[in-house]
């Protein structure tokens, strides 16, 4: 009996782990990619350096993503948040261009 309980706990740590990278990997990068044009739009410099530096700050808002996922308390909650950051920057980015 406790086998088949282990099982089951198993295969649900399991799709948490595997929800968890999903959000990672594909809601990091959209998050970084969505807050690299922001920054671009919005940084008051040459348009080169502008997007030079959006895009370093990249890697940095997809490394916090990665560490965020992996840090909440479920798969929800990290799912959540990388959503509305990402809706955030949506709307930060509809009204820079807007602006632009």
């Amino acid at each position: 009996m406790s086998s088949t309980l282990e099982r089951r706990a198993s295969a649900g740590y399991r799709v948490g782990i595997a929800a968890r990278a999903v959000a990672a990997i594909g809601g990091g990068y959209l998050l970084a990619a969505l807050a690299s044009t922001l920054l671009a739009l919005v940084l008051p410099l040459a348009r080169a350096d502008a997007v030079i530096i959006a895009t370093m700050l990249a890697f940095v808002v997809y490394t916090c993503a990665i560490l965020w996922v992996f840090a909440t308390a479920s798969a929800a909650r990290a799912w959540t948040g990388l959503l509305a950051a990402c809706g955030l920057c949506t709307v930060l980015l509809w009204l820079a261009r807007g602006a632009a």
